[in-house]
């Protein structure tokens, strides 16, 4: 993601003016990953390119204390983008351009979770290496009620791949135009396992450029749906017994000095590079440590649990749905520059700055140490006896988000990667949140228990 200079960014602004756009929200998202804005006059744009927009940061989850509220936005250009359901044609065009924030000093803000990914991909960089990413967001769509209460419904009860009784065909297409709108170039889109579910792939890209990617996708899909009449969500596990919303984030490291893919190797099992190895061990070391980030939710611990291709333990392969890392095949005929790394832990609901953020720190941990991968499993773990799995060594994922807090508390090169504010002002925030979901009396607890004591 090349770096625009500020007249190359100003030379945006007329063109913009010239296509009827007279707005432009300034976006960025809080720790949490909820899209915050401000929206100023196009005419007021130019000043925000120079100098900045001043914003007050005390409301924003995780930003700054009252003492200190002042901030301010500097917007990246390069994501300036007509937002295509308030299109220039109409009374309000408006644009958006996702921003950076600033301390009053001038510094980056280091609450950013922009900010906090940018500091990994230039540690990756000083190794000499772009990181580049691609989530899969899965989703469901869910019917709203009478009185337009969202009910967690799915729209249609078709499956994987269907198309007779999928209902959706024309709100995806709607989100791909909407995606590719905003210059994010689709591979494809299909109905996904359970009812109501569904995933949208864009191209791999860096690191940065993915996370933008993902926070418009989510911003996007919303409001798409909701010109449907429906609900788009990124809930993991909104419907007990059916497959839940995972993110499997594929990554790789290139070569800066040799243009290649550092993670090949086709004289190697699987192709994959010694560089990989490490990479991929580091995110193994660091699973338990990073979960908490890539599955942030009480309700993330409802989908990561066996018998729904969700990952429990914490080991690779290549045919393996059940283990935390997959090596996908390379399709015949490409290169061996599609060699990458498939993470299948994380979840939709996370900040994908952050998440995006821990898993280079671990990898690159990895690289750094030399570390070494273990074997691959390529049986299912799902139907292994435990004395089998505890014979081969392997653990697993944290089971809960307390669980998972724990961790993070330990793991000291996840706690580095998001900074000591991002840590405490996210550690506090889930601790409160797990606190309060495991006081609650759940309608479970009052069926199976009630009459029975």
């Amino acid at each position: 993601m090349t770096t625009l200079t500020e007249a190359e960014s100003l030379t945006l602004i007329p063109a913009a003016e010239g296509r009827g756009i007279r707005f432009v929200q300034l976006q960025f998202t809080d720790i949490i990953g909820h899209v915050k804005a401000v929206t100023i006059p196009i005419h007021q744009l130019g000043g925000s390119v120079k100098h900045g927009t001043w914003f007050d940061g005390s409301s924003i989850e995780g930003f700054t204390r009252i003492a200190e509220s002042d901030q301010y936005l500097m917007p990246d250009m390069r994501t300036f983008s007509e937002i295509p359901w308030q299109r220039a044609d109409g009374p309000r065009g408006t644009a958006r351009v996702i921003c950076d924030v600033f301390t009053p000093r001038g510094e980056p803000f280091v609450g950013d979770p922009r900010w906090v990914l940018r500091r990994q991909v230039e540690r990756a960089k000083a190794l000499g290496y772009i990181v580049n990413m691609g989530p899969e967001l899965e989703f469901f769509l869910f019917r709203r009620g009478q009185d337009g209460s969202i009910e967690p419904l799915p729209h249609d009860q078709a499956g994987y791949f269907d198309f007779s009784t999928d209902l959706a065909q024309e709100v995806r297409q709607d989100m791909v135009d909407a995606l590719e709108a905003f210059g994010i170039r689709v591979e494809a889109a299909h109905h996904e396992v359970a009812a109501g579910q569904h995933e949208i792939d864009f191209e791999y890209a860096d690191a940065l450029q993915t996370a933008d990617n993902a926070v418009t996708f989510k911003f996007a899909l919303k409001a798409i749906a909701q010109q449907h009449g429906q609900y788009a969500t990124f809930m993991p596990k909104p419907i007990h017994g059916i497959n839940g919303s995972g993110m499997h984030t594929h990554q790789s490291l290139f070569s800066i000095a040799d243009s290649v893919n550092a993670f090949a190797d086709p004289s190697a099992p699987y192709g994959l590079s010694e560089l990989a190895k490490s990479y991929m061990a580091g995110i193994l070391a660091h699973a338990r440590g990073m979960c908490a980030v890539l599955a942030p939710l009480v309700n993330s611990y409802k989908r990561l649990v066996p018998g729904y291709e969700a990952p429990t333990y914490i080991t690779w392969g290549r045919t393996n749905r059940s283990a935390l890392i997959r090596v996908p095949m390379i399709s015949p005929g490409r290169s061996i520059e599609g060699t990458r790394a498939e993470v299948r832990c994380p979840d939709p609901s996370s900040n994908t700055y952050l998440a995006f953020a821990a898993m280079v720190a671990a990898g690159l941990d990895g690289v750094e140490k030399g570390l070494t991968l273990s074997a691959p499993v390529e049986e299912s773990l799902f139907e292994m006896d435990a004395t089998t799995i505890a014979a081969k060594a392997i653990k697993e994922l944290p089971g809960t988000l307390g669980e998972a807090l724990d961790e993070l508390e330990k793991d000291e090169v996840i706690r580095d990667a998001l900074g000591e504010h991002v840590f405490g002002h996210f550690l506090e925030g889930k601790r409160a949140e797990w606190d309060e979901y495991r006081t609650q009396v759940s309608d479970w607890e009052v069926e199976r228990y009630l009459d029975e004591f």
